[in-house]
């Protein structure tokens, strides 16, 4: 169960666990797991601060973002030990995935609330003398379960948006990475965000039910299918709206004319960054014959250069390297050939290349998590499209050609729910567009204006602006009006007049 230790309960009967690092299994600290009446009491908590956050003016709730981006600036060398202590994760990859990519949410939907979430105004096409106004109104209190794999920034960007939209926000990270989120809250608190705005409740899977059950108006959910669909089922049974963004099994595609050195690097990344433990990560390579000898070759040269510690961290989370160990040994029963890596060395997986797969294998049809890059030739890009959309995930796809308009209208073929072209791994970072996946991969999507607007109820305010005195089809239902229905049928949908509504 992750890197982690069960401990004595507590004298309240309350669960503990005590936290081991990733990398050597040394102590990094204990914790005792937030039981059913202490959910209660924090939503309590929540829910009594919030009216008020709802009726602060979006420029204060921005300047506040504003001084917690400063304040974050100011500690991320403290934050940064803390992370990587958490995570194993290395240096480099813990500043841009966590530290980089928080900074620009905070400032990105800081400056830029306003603007979405100010009134919309649309003009009634057939109600004219109404005037409408669609008011973004806050759900109330937002409740974000975050994984292990990324847990300062999963944690900490659905809790920017709610946040600025007005909510109150209870996070319940994973129990593997309890440190990381609980950076989050302490982040808020000395901004000078209300106390029990945003408030972290650690603890595992029970937990995370009595967040649940204490009936939040909103559930941001980012983890594993499974657990995914026993959240959707328990919000669906309470009516509660949610977001579920799930697992993946991201293809990309090497076409004949692909920018080799650039795909090379592309693929590599993809597949190997975080340790291969993140949703859209690279997981299925679908490279054209005519060009896969060169892109074998490179990509294999790259991977064998890889230093464990140095470039890829640990896994994170202890049973996903059995999982990683047994799609890869099953894979090589199968007639797999692995070209450089394929053992476990520790808590550590090496970069692993993998051929002659097929999709009768796991490691190309299930979630892998792990830093693996399985690569099967393909007759042409008809074969890798058609390959690509045989999965029951749908996250994410590269593409890479030096043809771009032919790399988008392969895009727009592929039943993912974000599509990149020479590149790879940067689609949750462009904060601009919408996040999210298709089939088994979740359920809405995250960031874009959208984004967080989800975290508000889009309330329509209609105002009569002539004011008669009754309205054509108020009561009593006289022959008159009954006749001036079925002229007003006919003078506007029977006539050209209906390409003007």
């Amino acid at each position: 169960m992750g890197f982690l230790r069960p401990l004595s309960p507590d004298d309240q009967g309350r669960r503990r666990f005590q936290v081991l690092s990733p990398v050597d299994q040394t102590d990094t600290g204990s914790f005792t797991c937030a039981s059913p009446a202490d959910v209660d009491a924090a939503m309590a908590r929540a829910r009594a601060v919030q009216p008020a956050w709802a009726q602060t003016p979006i420029k204060d709730r921005a300047a506040l973002m504003q001084n917690a981006l400063k304040l974050l600036i100011e500690r991320q060398e403290d934050y940064l030990k803390i992370l990587i202590s958490d995570t194993g994760r290395t240096e480099m990859e813990t500043r841009f995935m966590e530290i980089l990519a928080t900074c620009d949410v905070m400032n990105f939907y800081g400056r830029r609330a306003h603007k979405i979430l100010k009134d919309d105004r649309p003009g009634l096409h057939l109600l004219r003398t109404k005037r409408a106004s669609i008011a973004y109104r806050p759900m109330g209190v937002v409740a974000v379960i975050s994984p292990w794999n990324g847990p300062f920034i999963l944690s900490i960007n659905p809790t920017i948006q709610a946040v600025l939209a007005g909510n109150a926000v209870l996070i319940k990270p994973s129990e593997v990475t309890p440190w990381s989120a609980s950076l989050v809250q302490t982040l808020f608190e000395d901004a000078g965000f209300p106390k029990g705005l945003v408030q972290v409740l650690l603890g595992d899977g029970a937990t995370g039910k009595a967040l649940i059950d204490a009936l939040p108006d909103k559930l941001s959910f980012t983890g594993s299918v499974d657990t995914g669909r026993t959240v959707g089922r328990s919000c669906g049974e309470k009516l509660i709206p949610c977001t579920l963004e799930l697992g993946g099994k991201d293809a990309m595609i090497i076409c004949a004319d692909a920018p080799m050195e650039r795909a090379i690097g592309g693929a590599v990344f993809g597949s190997l960054m975080n340790a291969g433990q993140y949703c859209s990560g690279t997981e299925r390579i679908y490279v054209v014959r005519e060009v896969a000898e060169t892109f074998i070759q490179g990509v294999v040269e790259k991977v064998a250069a890889i230093q464990l510690g140095r470039d890829i961290g640990p896994f994170i989370f202890e049973p996903q390297l059995d999982l990683v160990e047994k799609q890869v040994n099953d894979a090589v029963a199968a007639g797999a050939r692995v070209l450089t890596g394929g053992k476990r060395a520790g808590s550590f997986f090496q970069p692993t290349v993998l051929v002659d797969v097929t999709h009768q294998m796991d490691v190309m049809t299930e979630e892998t998590f792990g830093p693996i890059l399985p690569i099967l030739i393909v007759e042409d890009e008809e074969e890798a499209i058609r390959m690509a959309n045989d999965c029951r995930f749908g996250l994410g796809a590269a593409i890479w050609t030096q043809d771009k308009a032919k790399g988008e209208r392969m895009g727009r073929r592929l039943n993912a729910g974000s599509v990149i072209i020479n590149d790879a791994a940067v689609a949750y970072g462009a904060l601009e567009v919408p996040f999210g996946g298709r089939k088994e991969s979740g359920v809405g999507s995250v960031n874009g204006a959208n984004g967080l607007r989800n975290f508000c109820h889009a309330q329509p305010i209609l105002t009569e602006r002539l004011g008669p005195k009754e309205e054509r089809v108020w009561y009593p239902f006289t022959p008159e009006k009954v006749d001036g229905i079925k002229q007003a049928v006919a003078w506007i949908w029977g006539t050209p007049i209906r390409w003007l509504m």
